[in-house]
């Protein structure tokens, strides 16, 4: 025991180091594991607080805002002016001369630098490092700056000085490649007693960015699909309104932010004979591309059948057999008005549409009783048409349901404040859609529609008269004495004499064809319109006369002479109607 003993006694140095060596060798790989979990923590929490929206800007704030002060003292993002055009990224290497636009900015309290404001364009020279990282796709670590590599980082001297004073030591750029594309550059800096940037450190920032730059490219992809949407539904809207004696109209489209709820919102406004407008809204059931498409068929053929039907309640009998015909399982609602100037009459009919509501500037604003038919499609025909007077001054405003659709409010209670909006919104339907969807109940994430056909007194230089005519022979007279005496009236007296031939001629037409005229009326606005109406159910047709033939060449000789003419069946009839130019 005693020799054991002094054996250990004897020999105690060697044993210490070996026993502390050990337990280093044993240590540092434990401290290893340790602080690559804790990476690994990181990088995972990474994925719950970048990319939470769709958003190109809101993705590269929360980029910039993750790494700061966690793995840097300062981060700055800058995208590519292509991303946020939602276009393609760069594919090229060694492209020179990308234009970027700074999108966030974050750096810890007190530190004071002058990085490229936000929104702005990103200036990043071909001597910058972080030009040289777009160029080469590689990153860039600079773990000791000197007083050069300031200039090379800064935006200019008086950011290099700034940066300088500030204790900035280290600096990190990586690109933002997501999909082979390259979207951007993020930067990197640490300053004060912070430890250098290590290879560690740009690995770290490499696997973040790469995650990184995969929600920024889902957000330009998002974007593009729902630009790409809106643009397909914005090109089948009506892009001009036509101007039309006696009324004046304001129209809103505004479109949801999900590109995949790119609905079938429509609106149209048609000048019709005889200084007639028919305006409409429309709304397909469905979503996507799909209900886009066939709304540009609804509007396309209902446009085209007010052209041949006047009367609103059969415009939409037939459109609801257009609807049927097509070859998706389609239904869709319309509200269709048709204004006369010479009446001021409007003559609504509805197809499962929600009610318009008139205003008449005098306080008695409501909505007009109305019957609601069935939605097109469905095949439960005829529609109840309805005749309300607006004097100059009223308004007659038509919307989609999307303007109304609440999940937490009443359909009733938002017709209401849809009420007291238009009191203080009108005449703009931008104002009054902004307001109800912004309000108590409204729903933003739906497209809605808002249009508000205002009538107004005829403008100076247009002018409409209409009178009876008699149902005799007679008609023809009448109908050329009306035009002597009213054209040189409203300036027109080079055009007494060809006018007073059409008028003959349409006459002629209605006491033969048409079971006698029953109103003329004379429109100037762009063009001089004429128009005869009649309750004759046939509608006019050119015909080819032969050299013996005595008649059939009326209407050849309107065509000629008349820029344009057509016939429209009304409630009553027809009429039959010819534009000509105005003198220069």
């Amino acid at each position: 025991m005693r020799t054991t003993a002094g054996r250990w006694r004897s020999r105690p140095g060697p044993w210490v180091p070996r026993r502390r060596r050990a337990l280093r060798d044993v240590l540092s790989p434990v401290a290893e594991v340790l602080g690559a979990r804790r990476r690994l923590a990181w990088l995972n929490a990474a994925g719950l607080r970048i990319g939470t929206t769709l958003d190109l800007r809101r993705t590269a704030e929360e980029l910039a805002d993750f790494t700061v002060p966690e793995l840097a003292d300062g981060c700055a993002v800058d995208l590519l002016e292509s991303v946020l055009r939602f276009q393609e990224g760069d594919r090229r290497d060694g492209h020179e001369g990308a234009l970027l636009r700074a999108m966030a900015v974050s750096q810890v309290d007190g530190l004071d630098l002058a990085p490229d404001p936000v929104g702005q364009p990103s200036v990043h020279p071909l001597q910058r490092l972080g030009a040289r990282c777009l160029t080469s796709r590689r990153p860039v670590l600079l773990d000791r700056m000197t007083r050069a590599d300031y200039d090379a980082v800064a935006p200019g001297p008086e950011a290099a000085e700034l940066m300088r004073r500030s204790g900035v030591h280290s600096y990190m750029a990586v690109p933002l490649i997501a999909r082979g594309e390259l979207l951007g550059l993020a930067d990197f800096i640490r300053a004060g007693r912070r430890p250098a940037f290590t290879r560690a450190d740009l690995a770290l920032a490499m696997e973040l960015a790469s995650k990184a730059a995969v929600y920024i490219d889902n957000a330009r992809l998002y974007g593009r699909e729902r630009l790409q949407g809106v643009m397909l539904q914005r090109t089948l809207l009506p892009r001009v309104t036509p101007r039309t004696p006696g009324l004046e109209v304001s129209s809103c489209y505004t479109p949801t932010p999900d590109p995949a709820g790119v609905g079938g919102d429509w609106f149209d406004v048609v000048a019709l004979p005889g200084g007639r407008s028919a305006v409409m809204v429309g709304d397909v059931m469905g979503r996507g591309l799909a209900a886009a498409a066939t709304m540009g068929r609804l509007r396309t053929a209902a446009r085209t059948l007010m052209a041949l039907d006047i009367a609103p309640e059969r415009m939409l009998a037939r459109l609801d057999l257009v609807v049927r015909d097509l070859e998706e399982e389609q239904v869709a609602t319309c509200l269709c008005a048709v204004y006369d100037p010479c009446s001021s009459t409007f003559r609504l009919a509805s197809a499962g549409h929600p009610p318009p509501l008139l205003t008449r500037g005098d306080g008695t604003d409501c909505y007009v009783d109305l019957p609601v038919g069935a939605p097109l499609g469905t095949g439960v025909i005829p529609y109840d048409p309805v005749e309300c007077t607006v004097a100059p001054g009223g308004r007659l405003m038509l919307y989609t349901d999307g303007l109304i659709r609440s999940r937490t409010v009443d359909v009733d209670a938002q017709l209401a404040g849809l009420m007291r909006t238009a009191r203080t919104a009108l005449p703009q339907a931008a104002a009054v859609c902004d307001a109800v969807r912004s309000g108590p109940g409204g729903d933003p994430e739906d497209d809605a529609i808002v249009l508000i056909a205002g009538t107004v007194p005829v403008a100076p230089g247009d002018e409409a008269y209409a009178c009876a005519l008699p149902a005799d022979g007679s008609a023809a007279s009448r109908a050329r004495r009306t035009v002597r005496e009213v054209l040189p009236q409203w300036g027109l007296p080079d055009l007494v004499d060809s006018t007073e031939l059409v008028v003959s001629e349409l006459v002629g037409n209605a006491l033969r064809y048409g079971n006698a005229p029953g109103e003329l009326r004379l429109v100037r606005h762009e063009r001089l319109a004429v128009e005869v109406s009649d309750t004759g159910p046939d509608l006019p047709q050119i015909q080819h006369a032969e050299l013996s033939d005595e008649g059939g060449r009326g209407l050849q000789l309107i065509n000629i002479m008349c820029r344009r003419w057509g016939a429209c069946r009304t409630s009553a009839g027809k009429v039959v109607w010819a534009e000509q130019d105005l003198p220069s």
